[in-house]
């Protein structure tokens, strides 16, 4: 029996044994942006700590001004491969809210029957217990197998990145010598579907942008001023109409400088994934597409730059009517960014984009928040090659080259701070309810993820 047949043999016999090491970790109530939870993330950091000291790592807590990260490392075996692998992960979940829309206690994790056998409900399950979990199984059967991995091993586990990771880059910074690697490797994206494994090799970035309007010195009432009084809601609404034109493209000046074409290979591998816009816009509600109308739908959820506003109020929202015309009007605005945009170029382009619809006696203030870059994943790295021809032994076909619309900062952290590129290889699915009532994983993937991080260290070992 060779290595590998010796380490997946191993992961299939302790599968049992992982899912209950699973649903353990899944009982601690590791809520991040909840103060009163916060004992709870010590305990969960402990509890995968003492995993991998289990597997001979060198394991500790780091506090930060928050809650600790978890750093481990393996020198792998003398004399063995000189690659360094980083993996990467996050011990803390989203609240559970609203609690009367699950069907078991979020915490009380509960294995059920799906469509693809069994599955493990509760908070965490997926994001990112769960795919965390499979890569320290894939080193527990190489521990089992061959006494440690095969090439040296650092891993970070954080516990803030469900409140947006505001202490990882400066504890890598600070730390950076100690984390010093070829690679990293993140499970915590998805497959294209449950028999199709999946590279997320795209990320679009985000620029947000908070609009102020203001125009009279108080509330006013719009029967006596109505015809006469500039309204803040209206100019608002005004202004946010004009962002895109009849064809669904932005027009902030200069927003789609940089942006680049995809290439017809890429085109081509996406149009052959034979995705049904109309069928994952029927999941949720709706039949008609919006966006760019000269653009595939795959290409504009991963490639193509956007314009949302998450969010618009002003005047009086409470129950029944009261006739205001209101002095101030807010809303809330991101910008999905791809590669080759800058968020600080994009918000000067929307603070001259308003500036230039602005009439007298308004006043318009901006309020930045989190950006990030668009990110592209070098795909022709000897890493990817190596995921790769994993997921292809693992499930018997090619893994699927994607984007993801949504931002996974710590991608840009990785690479602007530790220089690393990063190996995207998760295996969630669509309908994991990430962040919503009743998150599951899927034991089907549990165990190939599991089978293919085995796979991949022997790959690059």
């Amino acid at each position: 029996m060779s290595l590998t047949e010796q380490l997946l043999s191993t992961l299939d016999a302790g599968r049992d044994a992982a899912v209950a090491r699973l649903v353990d970790w899944l009982r601690i109530p590791s809520i991040s942006a909840q103060p009163d939870h916060a004992a709870d993330c010590v305990r969960a950091a402990e509890w995968v700590r003492d995993q991998l000291l289990e597997l001979g790592f060198t394991a500790s807590l780091r506090q930060t001004p928050k809650h600790p990260v978890v750093v481990a490392h393996h020198p792998g075996p003398a004399g063995g491969s000189k690659r360094h692998l980083l993996y990467y992960g996050h011990y803390d979940v989203q609240p559970p809210d609203p609690l009367e829309l699950w069907t078991s206690p979020p915490f009380e994790p509960a294995i059920v029957q799906g469509p693809h056998g069994q599955r493990v409900v509760a908070r965490g399950a997926v994001d990112d217990k769960g795919q965390v979990l499979m890569w320290i199984e894939a080193l527990r059967a190489w521990n089992t197998v061959a006494g440690g991995p095969p090439c040296a091993i650092t891993a970070v586990i954080e516990g803030e990145e469900e409140i947006g990771s505001p202490n990882l880059a400066p504890f890598m910074a600070a730390n950076a010598a100690e984390l010093n690697a070829d690679v990293a490797i993140i499970s915590d994206t998805g497959m294209w579907d449950i028999d199709t494994p999946a590279l997320s090799t795209r990320l679009r970035g985000m620029c947000f942008v908070q609009l102020d309007i203001k125009a009279a010195s108080r509330d006013l009432h719009s029967g006596m001023y109505g015809g006469s009084a500039l309204n803040p809601n209206n100019l608002i609404t005004k202004i946010l109409g004009d962002l895109h034109d009849a064809q669904g493209r932005v027009q902030l000046p200069g927003f789609y400088d940089g942006v680049p074409e995809l290439s017809p290979e890429l085109r081509a591998q996406w149009q052959a994934l034979g995705f049904s816009e109309h069928d994952f816009l029927g999941a949720i509600g709706l039949s008609v597409p919006v966006g760019e109308k000269d653009r595939g739908a795959l290409e504009r959820l991963w490639a193509r730059p956007t314009a949302d506003i998450n969010g618009i109020w002003g005047g009086y929202t409470g129950a029944g009517s009261k006739t205001v015309i209101p002095s101030e009007a807010h809303a809330k605005i991101t910008f999905r960014l791809v590669p080759g945009q800058h968020h600080e170029k994009v918000f000067d382009a929307f603070k001259q984009f308003v500036n230039a619809r602005l009439p007298a006696d308004a006043t318009a203030t901006f309020q930045g928040g989190g950006a990030s870059p668009g990110i592209e994943v070098p795909a022709n790295s000897e890493f990817v090659k190596a995921a790769q021809a994993a997921l292809a032994d693992e499930y018997g076909r090619p893994a699927a080259m994607i984007g993801c619309g949504g931002s996974i900062p710590i991608v840009s952290s990785m690479k602007d701070v530790l220089g690393l590129d990063t190996v995207l290889m998760g295996f969630g699915l669509e309908d994991d309810q990430v962040h919503s009532p009743n998150e599951k994983f899927d034991m089907r993937c549990f165990h190939q993820g599991a089978r293919s991080h085995a796979r991949l260290l022997a790959k690059l070992g």
